[in-house]
């Protein structure tokens, strides 16, 4: 009986140290199976970005100013004798030639009578002024009316000061109408005062329309967009693509590696003018580059990447 109980506690001790053993051998692999499988399931991370082509393109500087648009070749209507205006044969925006009977004046006087006198128009036209009503007594220094040659438009405007440096004849501009949204008239500057307004301190500008478009009428407000000085053919992208770092004006490229697989390139470049929207790119870039615009917060250099928007260029939008 006595052997018998040492026997069974001979096991019991032998059971509790393998046991022991293999609590501490099992955490062990464990450790090492799951440092296995995290080696196996790590992964690159992939930042996902917004592209656009370098372009090559010309870069506007421009003014934005209000003006009127007017006639340039304008005609008062006058009567040879004083008197009361009896008839007016035209209205407001008439077309008129030249010798056509305008308004008719009565010069009598109290006890005398005397045939009318008769206004003409000395130009053919347009009649860009109300005329005077019926009955206004007139004179021979009272304008009945004005008519302006409709073929002869042209937009006068006013420009501040501190903005006239390089205005000169032959800029060009766009000028857009209330009348028309969304369309623009193309429009070249034909004269620039010499002088300075002294009250204003502006200078007066007049803009020729390049073709004729019988939709502009004298007397319409104008926005006028004038190119005040062009960059033509230049290396550009949008604005945002460039980052400044400790003073140096970088841009990040799309590379592609052997493996087929996007790549974020830092890359150094001399930046230019920075002109409605865009920026030139003198030296570091060439045209057709794809340079990241969004999402190039979160790189380095280096990082695969997802392209996740398509370029202007590739899309055949405005070069």
């Amino acid at each position: 009986m006595e052997k018998k109980k040492r026997l069974t506690k001979g096991a019991l001790v032998a059971g509790i140290i393998l046991i022991a053993g293999g609590l501490l051998v099992g955490p062990t692999l464990l450790a090492g199976d799951e440092n296995k499988t995290k080696d196996q399931t790590k992964e690159t991370p992939v930042y996902s970005v917004k592209t656009m082509d370098a372009q090559k393109k010309t870069l506007y500087a421009f003014l934005d100013v209000n003006g009127d648009i007017e006639s340039s070749q304008q005609a008062g209507v006058f009567p040879d004798m004083p008197g009361i205006l009896v008839s007016v044969n035209v209205g407001l925006g008439s077309f008129v030639r030249k010798g056509e009977l305008i308004a008719e004046v009565d010069p009598s006087k109290p006890g005398m009578t005397y045939m009318t006198n008769k206004a003409y128009a000395p130009i053919s036209g347009i009649v860009s002024k109300t005329p005077l009503s019926i009955g206004t007594t007139v004179s021979p220094n009272t304008n009945i009316t004005v008519i302006s040659a409709g073929d002869m438009l042209e937009v006068n405007s006013w420009i501040p000061e501190r903005e006239i440096a390089g205005l000169e004849a032959g800029l060009k501009a766009q000028v857009t109408l209330q009348a028309y949204p969304g369309e623009t008239f193309a429009a070249t500057v034909n004269r620039v005062s010499p002088v300075l307004d002294n009250a204003s301190r502006t200078k007066q500008i007049s803009l020729k329309f390049d073709c004729y478009d019988e939709r502009i009428n004298a007397g319409m407000f104008a926005r006028i967009r004038i190119n005040t000085r062009s960059y033509p053919d230049v290396i550009a992208v949008p604005a945002e693509a460039v980052v400044k770092s400790r003073g140096i004006d970088l841009v990040y490229v799309i590379r592609v590696n052997e493996e087929g697989q996007a790549l974020s390139d830092l890359r150094e470049v001399e930046r230019g003018v920075s002109l409605q929207g865009w920026t030139e790119i003198k030296s570091g870039l060439g045209e057709g580059e794809a340079v990241i615009v969004q999402g190039q917060q979160l790189l380095c250099g280096g990082e695969s990447v997802r392209i996740i928007g398509s370029s202007i260029a590739q899309t055949g939008g405005v070069r």
